[in-house]
């Protein structure tokens, strides 16, 4: 006889999983505590909901996040197949339509009989059946204190911060301009709108951050960021010339007033497919919302703008998971638990969807009698697992897929290449793809 199949948390990883489940023949409980409690970042009540940006990162092939969702759309991805249907422009990137996003993963699961919705806390992990925990970084303090409770560990904290968002209609285009760096996106187009500085009002824009009230006495000075996430105060304190080679970096533009490149640069990104917002790309913040206000109109072109959300900062909780986890996201002290998402320590949206697939498949091959392996180290999504169970769990760090995950080239094949880092990264993605489709020939 088949096991019930709890999922806890219906973000990008809790959807995955539960897909994968309803798709494998088997019954999935899918739980979400919201509307009845909701989280200090989330907006709605609809499932998948993407809190801190829009976009699923570089479709550039070649590149280590198009490796990640190439091997998804092979494994058949459900997020990956709506993010396509929802796309809005990015560059390189893929983002997405966070609002129809949302809604169409929800209809998705609300339109299954293999998935039974139920909207309610889960205080603690259930006692029977197989139980997927993808309840994310905003765990409540519940379920988190019975995760600690039986791993043994005590909860790890960091804090993630959000970009602000602006009204597409209040931006002045008579300064910003229009340009995707170096040219760069994959149709040609002009899909960024960037606003540029010149020296002194850089120099006065990182003044008034070093001076500005933030919210930051709220927040224990033994909790460390996540150093992919800084806000840009804290960038800002790092130094004079911190955010000019961070998210304000000119690099690759030219501003059309001037014919030259600017002496920095904020990059604004399209929020949604009617093109009404855009968010302002890096620049997370957790500046008191009326000093957010008077600064980030410092910005040339925002001297007008009105802000649809400003920048905020919550929790993140997340498991020590190379102490506890096997390289199939199964608990090792109690196999019929798995985690998937950002609370088995995976930074980014395409690794919370990729730990949910993987989390859903093997459950699936649980709750049947089978039992899981993990897919090839030599891919992308084996080497996320590699890394969330067989990492220092001394200094483990929530990680993004890199290509500094995945297993090195040979020798050889490394000396013939050694002067083309695009021919070495495309001989990993190869080889990933092709371990890939022999996993799959066997475990499909």
């Amino acid at each position: 006889m088949t096991q019930e199949i709890h999922i806890i948390g219906a973000g990008l990883a809790g959807t995955e999983a539960a897909w994968q489940v309803a798709q494998a023949g088997l019954q999935a409980i899918l739980y979400e505590m919201r509307p009845i409690r909701q989280t200090p970042a989330h907006k709605t009540d609809r499932m998948a909901e993407l809190v801190c940006s829009n976009s699923l990162k570089s479709e550039s092939v070649g590149t280590a996040p198009w490796l990640l969702k190439e091997e998804l759309r092979r494994m058949g991805s459900l997020l990956l197949r709506v993010a396509a249907q929802t796309r809005v422009p990015g560059g390189q990137a893929l983002t997405v339509d966070r609002d129809l996003f949302a809604g169409e993963v929800s209809k998705a699961m609300e339109g299954l009989s293999g998935i039974e919705i139920r909207r309610e806390e889960v205080a603690a992990i259930p006692e029977d059946g197989v139980v997927i925990i993808a309840s994310g970084p905003l765990t409540s303090d519940a379920l988190a204190a019975d995760i600690a409770r039986r791993t043994g560990s005590d909860r790890l904290f960091f804090y993630d911060s959000i970009s602000p968002i602006v009204e597409a209609e209040s931006i002045d285009m008579g300064v910003a301009f229009r340009a995707s760096r170096y040219g760069k996106s994959l149709d040609g187009s002009d899909d960024y709108i960037n606003c540029p500085f010149n020296k002194q009002e850089y120099e006065q824009f990182v003044a008034a951050l070093l001076e500005a009230q933030s919210h930051t006495p709220h927040i224990p000075d033994d909790v460390p960021y996540f150093e992919a996430c800084l806000p840009v105060e804290e960038l800002a304190r790092r130094g004079p010339e911190t955010l000019r080679f961070g998210p304000m970096k000119p690099m690759g533009l030219i501003d059309p007033r001037t014919g030259r490149r600017p002496w920095a640069v904020v990059q604004l990104r399209q929020e949604n497919m009617r093109s009404s917002s855009y968010n302002l790309v890096g620049f997370q913040n957790y500046l008191k919302y009326g000093e957010q206000a008077r600064i980030l109109r410092m910005i040339p072109g925002l001297q007008n703008a009105e802000f649809l959300r400003y920048g905020q900062i919550h929790r993140n909780t997340y498991i020590n998971a190379p102490e506890l986890l096997s390289p199939t996201l199964q608990l090792r002290a109690e196999r019929r638990i798995l985690f998937a998402g950002q609370i088995a320590g995976i930074e980014g949206y395409v690794e919370s969807i990729a730990t949910g697939l993987l989390a859903g498949r093997h459950a699936a091959q649980l709750a049947s009698g089978g039992t899981p392996e993990a897919p090839p180290r030599e891919t992308a999504l084996g080497s996320l697992c590699a890394y969330v169970s067989g990492a220092d769990p001394l200094h483990y760090q929530p990680a993004n897929i890199t290509f500094d995950l995945l297993p090195q080239l040979d020798e050889a094949t490394r000396f013939r290449m050694k002067r083309d880092k695009k021919a070495r990264h495309a001989e990993v993605c190869r080889r990933a793809l092709e371990k890939l489709d022999e996993y799959l020939g066997v475990h499909v």
